[in-house]
């Protein structure tokens, strides 16, 4: 068991005997074995419970640190000699409940992390700051407060709105009372006839969100709809995994709306944890939840509490604090919200053996999303942190998509998870028609043409009778910028532009507040110059060539000056208002086009969109990544099921230079079972997820030889654990990545490929106990890698 200091002698502090013991996890990068440290509890925090926050002494020098009490011990380790006292509490108000502790432990064992950075993710910078916190002054009838001879009729007016059991903010009763100012609240305070408290509360207000009014009140559902919503509510109450496959528009957030009203009704104390991939979708999600099941904020708000990046540090911690207090009981996020602190729930009587309160439901939108992973220690992947917290919560969990992670679908389809399809639209609604575009015939056709046309003419043709009919487009370009090459004409040059700290190539972007028009950037390092105007080589003057939204939308602007376009890629949408003021546009037909990336392809329910435009369905299709077909097939379902929601049908144009490949055909063909089986034989075949368990541990340095000298001493422990243990771990030899050099270090990576997931945990773990394998900012340990970039 590890002990409160560094190896060697330690210090206690104060001859006081403890009352107990607990382990503390450590908010630092400290793998301990244990996943915490043991410190002693003085008689003055006797009521220390695990899942609160604590200060303790660390190291030789008792430099104070923040920590969370992971459990009360009766006995410590007898080989630790001295233990340390815990200094402090943090305060209740950042208390974890006792089910993110242990889902927390899972967590940093399975992702092979430090226990303290997922408990430091667990719980919001703002929240730890006590961003937002102001005292406030509540008010009520004082009980021993004798009649008050001839008061005024403010005064009882004060008196008659004064609640006597609960408490009001004594702005608030003024209010109520209709004084124009708190004189005559104040008065009634100093004669007796008011006692009051002072109380620290976060106020954030979020921006009102617009309700969605189609899901006000309960749609019609569908007979797949229907039986959809049967099979999931028999689940409620017990641990489950569904897959609830549909197709785009087939009502799968209405499934998702009445399956948390049967929960209500059954347990009204329950909570919701509902996520979706981005902050882009946030918005609409809780648009439609609030329409719902009530208010966000405001003095009316109910049970909806929103989590994601976008929120201000203030906001964050004032929803965070609802639903720590189990004010919100449906949890709308990105990410992170997998970690949402709903209370625990409150076991029934033995008779029963039920539960009420607590997580009663767990909803994984747009499952197959890589978003869902976070690229970052911990690299944990919410999906599959959301199924472990059901599972601990004893309660189900229901992943959807349209394009399902073919993880996720041979789970279903091998009967570890129940398949739930809903293989059409609703009513009034059809898939839309896809026509394939040849951009090499296109570019023949067009060779004698001086203009670069990234728009093909078909496209063109349908975006003008799409707008002449007063209907809406969304165009696809999963590419930010506007050239992703910036080189020499002189071919017997060459040269290209290259980031100085990364191996890859500069993109130019357009902007209009710099003289020559725009800069460089590095989509790796973020480094960025201007643009240079000659060859570094050849004196001659650069181009710019390729693509990117932005030269989609000066060309849209050119071809169609009338068109009102807006751009959705990480260049524009800074904050959450960003997303949802461009979304709220294109929504309330202010918009006619909506260019973007990736971000736009996911959950925009908009009816009028009558055409999809993807610019390119090759952008990712030969990347060095065996999920690189999948993820282009999911890329142009999810787009093209933007249109045609309403009426009318709609019509999907898609531009390829590879207009025979397997991925384009059944993406068009919106033909996602005969996809996944072909990629999950080829899949079995090679030995790769799902048919294997993978983890890949990449070595970084500035020197190019020192990362190859830890990578190299990696695979050798690796090995060398693998054969004592006889697990079967399959191991590449050490190579570099994809992109070798990035922010200047080196990198070289290692991959584990094995039958169970338990063969890695054992490998991993044995070298993580030997202090061989540390994740830290020179080695970065990946399981279940989403790229290998």
């Amino acid at each position: 068991m590890a002990t409160g200091a560094d190896d060697g002698e330690l210090f206690g502090d104060g001859d006081e005997a403890p009352i107990g013991y607990a382990l503390v996890a450590v908010e630092r990068g400290l793998d301990a074995p244990d996943g915490g440290l043991t410190y002693s509890v003085p008689a003055k925090l006797s009521a220390i419970q695990a899942g609160q926050r604590v200060e303790v002494p660390l190291g030789r020098g008792n430099k104070s640190a923040a920590g969370f009490v992971l459990e009360r011990l009766d006995t410590p380790d007898p080989t630790i000699k001295v233990i340390k006292p815990i200094k402090a509490t943090l305060g209740e108000a950042v208390s974890l409940p006792g089910e993110l502790i242990r889902l927390a432990r899972w967590t940093a064992s399975y992702y092979a992390c430090p226990l303290g950075m997922v408990l430091q993710t667990m719980l919001p910078a703002a929240v730890k700051r006590g961003v937002g916190i102001h005292a406030k002054t509540m008010v009520r009838k004082s009980p021993d407060a004798l009649p008050l001879e001839k008061p005024t009729k403010l005064q009882t007016a004060v008196l008659d709105a004064a609640p006597a059991d609960g408490w009001i903010e004594l702005r608030d009763l003024a209010d109520a009372a209709g004084a124009k100012t708190s004189s005559p609240v104040k008065r009634l305070i100093d004669l007796g006839q008011l006692e009051t408290q002072k109380v620290r509360v976060v106020d954030a207000e979020l921006e009102a969100t617009t309700p969605d009014e189609r899901n006000r009140e309960p749609l019609e559902l569908t007979s797949p709809q229907q039986r959809a919503l049967d099979e999931l509510t028999d689940t409620l109450g017990s641990f489950q995994v569904s897959l609830l496959h549909g197709v785009t528009g087939s009502g799968k957030t209405e499934v998702y709306l009445r399956l948390i009203d049967a929960l209500r009704k059954r347990d009204p104390s329950a909570g919701v944890v509902v996520l979706v991939p981005e902050i882009a979708l946030t918005p609409q999600a809780v648009s439609r939840f609030s329409s719902r099941f009530g208010a966000l904020s405001g003095p009316h708000a109910t049970g909806v509490a929103v989590l994601h990046s976008g929120l201000t540090a203030a906001q964050r911690h004032a929803q965070w604090q609802r639903i720590r207090r189990g004010e919100a009981k449906i949890v709308i996020g990105a990410r992170s919200a997998v970690f949402a602190p709903l209370p625990d729930g409150q076991k029934g009587s033995e008779n029963t053996g039920a539960t009420s309160g607590g997580l009663g439901l767990i909803i994984v939108d747009e499952e197959h999303d890589s978003s869902y992973k976070q690229d970052q220690l911990p690299r944990y992947h919410a999906r599959d942190v959301a199924i472990k917290r059901a599972q601990l919560a004893g309660c189900p969990v229901v992943l959807g998509s349209a394009t399902p992670a073919l993880e996720s679908y041979a789970h279903a389809t091998e009967g570890r998870y129940r398949l739930i399809n809903l293989p059409d639209r609703v009513p009034g609604a059809k898939l839309p028609t896809v026509e394939i575009v040849d951009l090499v015939a296109e570019r023949k056709e067009r060779a004698r043409d001086r203009h670069v046309h990234l728009m093909s003419r078909r496209l063109e043709a349908a975006l003008t009778q799409t707008l002449d009919d007063q209907g809406q487009a969304v165009l696809l370009l999963n590419r930010r910028g506007y050239a992703n090459y910036i080189a020499c004409p002189d071919q017997g040059c060459g040269w290209l532009m290259s980031c100085e700290h990364c191996d890859a190539l500069m993109v130019y972007h357009l902007n209009a507040k710099l003289p020559d028009g725009g800069l460089v950037r590095c989509h790796h390092c973020l480094a960025e110059q201007r643009l240079p105007q000659v060859c570094p080589d050849c004196s001659r003057k650069v181009v710019t060539f390729g693509m990117g939204t932005q030269r989609i939308e000066q060309e849209l602007q050119r071809k169609f000056p009338d068109a009102r376009v807006a751009r959705m890629d990480a260049d524009v949408m800074r904050t959450g208002k960003d997303y949802r003021r461009t979304l709220e546009a294109f929504a309330n037909h202010e918009t006619d086009v909506l260019l973007g990336t990736q971000m736009i392809a996911k959950g925009l329910d908009v009816p009028n969109v009558r055409l999809v435009g993807v610019i390119s369905a090759d952008t990712s299709l030969n990347f060095p990544d065996f999920r690189a077909a999948e993820r282009t097939f999911q890329l142009i379902a999810q787009v093209s099921g933007r249109a045609g929601r309403g009426a009318k049908r709609g019509l999907v144009v898609l531009q390829t230079f590879n207009p025979d490949d397997h991925t384009i055909r059944d993406a068009a063909a919106h033909d996602f079972v005969t996809f996944a089986q072909r990629e999950l034989g080829l899949r079995k075949d090679a030995s790769l997820p799902p048919a294997a368990r993978m983890a890949r541990i990449v070595a970084r340095d500035p020197q190019r030889v020192e990362a190859f000298r830890r990578i190299t001493e990696l695979h050798a422990a690796l090995a060398e654990a693998n054969t004592q243990l006889e697990l079967g771990v399959y191991l590449t030899p050490p190579a570099p990545c994809p992109i070798e050099r990035v922010a200047d270090h080196y990198r070289y990576d290692v991959r584990l490929l094995a039958g169970s997931a338990a063969a890695l945990q054992r490998l991993l773990t044995t070298l993580r106990n030997a202090r061989k394998l540390v994740s830290d900012a020179r080695v970065a340990i990946d399981v279940d890698p989403v790229g290998l970039l």
